[in-house]
This record gives C-alpha cells, structure tokens and sequence, in this order.
C-alpha cells in the first residue's frame, strides 16, 4: 500500500530562517550599529575639532562605503525587510537614548530632533504628497505648545496624554480654517497666506495677555500613567535624567507619525494625493476630489505639529512668542529640502543635521538662518530633489523603490 509523504517542508506555524535571511538581517544590524555610533559622537562630543573630525570621517566613510556597493547592498536589504528595517532603527534610537541618558544637554538635542522630524513628516505630507505650500508650520507647533499650557493649568483632571491628542485636534481645526483660502489661491499666493498667518499668529501671541504676552507661559511637565516626568530617570530602569522620559515619548511620537506617513504614501490614499499635486486638472477628470486630499493632508500634517508642540511645551516648562517665528518656519521648511521633498524617511537625517550641528559649532551660531539660506539655494540649484530623493512608485506591489 503506497504512502505519501512530505519530505522537507516545515511545520505549520514554524518560524524558518534561510541564510540569506539571517545574512541580510545581520547586514541591517550592522547597519544601525554604525548609525548609533556615530550619532552618539555628535551628540556626546563638545569639542568642536572633535566635531569637526567627525563630520569629515562620515562623508569619507560613505563614499568607501558606496565604493564597495556596500550601500546599494544595505538599500536592498532595507527594501526586502522594510518592517525589520525600522524596528532596529526604532531599538537603535532606544540604545542611544539609554547611553545619554545622564547627558542632559544631548537628550535635550535628541528630542528635540525627534519632534522637529515629526513636524517634517506633517510637511511631507502636505509638500511631498499632496502639493500644498506651508510656512507656518511652526505657527501650528505653536498652537500645540498654547493648547498643552492652556488645558494643563485649567483642566487638571484631564490626562496629559489626552492633552497631547487635543493639541493635536486644535491644530488641524485651526488648520481647516487656513486651508479654505489657499485653495482659492496658486502658487506664490498660497505660500503668502500661510506666511502671513504665522505672522497673525505671532503678533496675536504678543498682544494678547490672557497667552501671558511677550513673557509667555509656565508649563507643567507631564505625567502619564503615574509617572511624573519632571522626576530623574527610575534606578531600577538604570537611572538618568529626566529629559529621557521626554526622549521615549519624542520617539514613539515620531515611530507612530512615520507609520502613518508610510501607510498613507503606500496606499490608494497617497495614490490620490500624488496625482492631485501632479495634475489637478486632470486628476478631476478622472473623479478625484482635489480640495478635499488636499484638506486631508493639511489637516493631518499639522495636527502632526500640533502633537509635537504640546511634548515640546511640557519638555520645556516654558512657552514664549519668540519660540515660533518666521525663521523657525524656515528651518522646518529647511529640513524637507535638504532631506528631499515627498521622503519620510530623509527628514530625520536633515532634521539631526539642521539642529545638532548650529548648537555643537558655536561660531556659527549667529549665522544660523544665513547658512540655512545658503544650504536651501545649493540644493535647489545643484539637486532639487534632495540629498534623499523619494524613490519611484511600484504602483501593483503597493511598495516604493
């Protein structure tokens, strides 16, 4: 009597590793390892030849790197294990953290890193995908930062999680309001409108005394689930300062707005956004809502600034008009440039570039804004897509390249 049988297959439900898994899994390790070595150098290193060797070692080393077809092999395996990918970049970030977790003024520059790449990815969003022109983003990160003092001082008893959430919603809100006349306007007209509101913004801020004026507010620092931030990092979680509480949470904030930003890019919702920002004329005439994506993506990208800026607020304990003026918005607007228009994976590298290196290089400190200008006009004029272009859609793998 003949029997069947299956030779070799596993059991159902059984996790199987091929070799060329563990060797592109290994590959991405090394990768993040690399990445969290050197970010650590910038953010731990004071001295400024110290910096400076550092800052020539990187592009020395990529460009060995790119010789050796060592990155096209590490963007491959990025591309195979998108999921893994991120999830070690998101436990590399956690191991920097833990490593600086007694340096004060590195934690601080870290998180505040993480939140301004939050605030890129609202810009992406609204730039990359649906073409619709903001400088005011920090005018929303603002409303963000107002909306977490406000409600923190008068609603004691509502969580500050739930804060955060009702920052954000303020934002968008506020946002729908601004989005009505840019579409009635194109081009240089709309970027004036959002440039002549973070004016209003800042200019209402200053004169109006119940926002505390030009002295601005106290803010309370977060306290979420019985665990107040204001206090050092728990000794039984190895200790530390308490910027890194602040650190965790600017990092799950970023993780979940990245999510967001690549769920959207890679479904029917980014699918209509692109074409809207391509051809809106002709998107309509295949039944597209044009105002309605572009509605979508400015409410959603600053309510992104408006979570931001309520953590930023509470990091901080203090919020002031002179925290969100024109030049903030530049810098924002510097960070999607420089990282590449419509790349939610590039405005966390420019996002690290824009902030850490003015603080770390003192002497340029008080040129900040004019070689930010300067960097906006080379990458316009030299490679207007970014030092990061945004790949190409695969339009039936639901992937990008």
């Amino acid at each position: 009597m003949a029997t069947n049988r299956v030779v070799g297959r596993p059991l159902r439900g059984a996790c199987v590793i091929t070799m060329s898994e563990l060797k592109t899994k290994l590959v991405l390790l090394l990768g993040v390892a690399l990445s969290v070595i050197v970010l650590y150098g910038f953010l731990y290193l004071e001295r400024e030849w110290e910096i400076g060797v550092l800052l020539v070692m990187v592009p020395l080393g990529v460009y060995f790197l790119k010789r050796a077809n060592a990155l096209t092999y590490y963007q491959h395996a990025a591309r195979e294990m998108p999921r893994f990918t991120w999830i070690s970049f998101a436990l590399g970030v956690v191991v920097l953290i833990m490593l600086l977790r007694h340096e004060d003024f590195a934690l601080l520059m870290l998180t505040t890193v993480l939140l301004y790449a939050t605030v890129s990815l609202g810009l992406t969003i609204q730039f990359g995908f649906a073409g619709v022109v903001n400088f005011a983003a920090i005018a929303f990160f603002g409303i963000g930062a107002y909306s977490m003092a406000i409600l923190n001082q008068h609603f004691l008893h509502i969580p500050d999680l739930l804060i955060i959430f009702f920052s954000g919603a303020i934002s968008a809100l506020l946002g729908a309001l601004l989005i009505l006349p840019i579409l009635r306007t194109r081009g240089h007209y709309a970027a004036l409108i959002t440039i002549a509101f973070g004016i209003l913004f800042l200019t209402f801020l200053e004169v109006n005394d119940v926002l505390g004026g030009p002295q601005g507010l106290r803010v309370s620092g977060l306290e979420m689930f019985g665990w107040d931030f204001g206090n050092s990092f728990p000794n039984e979680l190895g200790g530390g300062s308490f910027y890194v509480a602040y650190a965790i949470v600017a990092l799950v904030l970023l993780a979940t707005g990245y999510l967001i930003t690549r769920l959207i890019e890679a479904s029917w919702l980014g699918l209509n956004m692109d074409s809207v920002r391509l051809d809106e004329v002709a998107s309509a005439s295949f039944g597209i809502n044009g105002p309605r994506w572009k509605i979508t993506a400015f409410m959603l990208g600053n309510c992104f600034a408006g979570f931001a800026g309520a953590v930023y607020a509470a990091m901080y304990g203090f919020i002031a008009p002179a925290s969100f003026n024109l030049s903030d918005s530049l810098l924002l607007v510097s960070i999607v440039l420089l990282g590449g228009i419509g790349n939610p994976v590039a405005v966390i590298p420019a996002a690290f570039l824009i902030v850490v290196l003015p603080e770390k290089f003192q002497v340029i400190q008080e040129y900040r804004l004019l070689l930010f200008g300067i960097v906006v006009i080379l990458i316009l004029r030299f490679r207007p897509s970014g030092l990061m272009p945004r790949g190409l859609r695969q339009y039936f793998a639901g992937r990008f390249g």
